[in-house]
């Protein structure tokens, strides 16, 4: 099996991300299953902005679409910005509903079958409402959702401290995202020897 993570960090590399730190924790859970994995930061390439599989001129949206495509879990790893899921996040999520209108020989969902989960990071309170945003659009296009399939940490509101300062990663961190990794995991195993009807 494979796990592709999209880094919606708003940053390039290789600036320091949070955002990255806790995908990074939650391949490695991955690996821990034997699931191999990949990381794109979305904001070192030139995705285009629209709902399209490629919008041409240079739009780097068309290789990422492959490595989603490849992939059995797609996990998304956003910061949490004003309260919402970050402007990068918005685009991949965008750029993802363009996967509605495109279906197998049997017209299912090319992503039906493949498993979705989520990383939060963020200063202030809104990793429930993040995830949910992301949830929601990630089951609009057709991925399937595990129970608990979201690891997230919040600091103190009004705070400096970033995820990625941290010495150790907090208890409750971890334990989220080694049950994130077993049952995202589970599902897609599931998933693959069962696929979804045709409907």
């Amino acid at each position: 099996m494979r796990a592709l993570a999209l880094v919606c960090t708003l940053n390039s590399s290789p600036e320091p991300s949070s955002s990255h730190h806790l995908a990074q924790q939650v391949m490695t859970a991955f690996e821990g299953h034997g699931v191999r994995g990949e990381i794109v930061r979305v904001a070192d390439h030139d995705v285009r902005p629209g709902i399209g599989v490629d919008l041409g001129d240079g739009d780097a949206w068309p290789a990422i679409r492959e490595k989603v495509l490849a992939a059995d879990i797609l996990l998304i790893a956003t910061p949490i910005w004003l309260g919402h899921p970050s402007s990068v996040c918005q685009r991949v999520l965008e750029r993802l509903n363009a996967e509605s209108s495109e279906t197998d020989d049997e017209g299912r969902p090319l992503v039906y079958g493949k498993v979705g989960a989520v990383a939060v990071v963020g200063n202030e309170d809104g990793a429930h409402k993040v995830s949910a945003d992301v949830f929601q659009g990630l089951n609009d296009v057709g991925f399937s959702l595990a129970a608990q399939a979201v690891t997230y940490w919040v600091g103190e509101a009004m705070q400096g401290t970033d995820y990625q300062d941290l010495d150790e990663t907090p208890e409750a961190v971890a334990s989220t995202t080694k049950a994130l990794a077993a049952n995202a995991v589970h599902l897609a195993r599931l998933l693959a020897d069962s696929p979804y009807p045709a409907s």
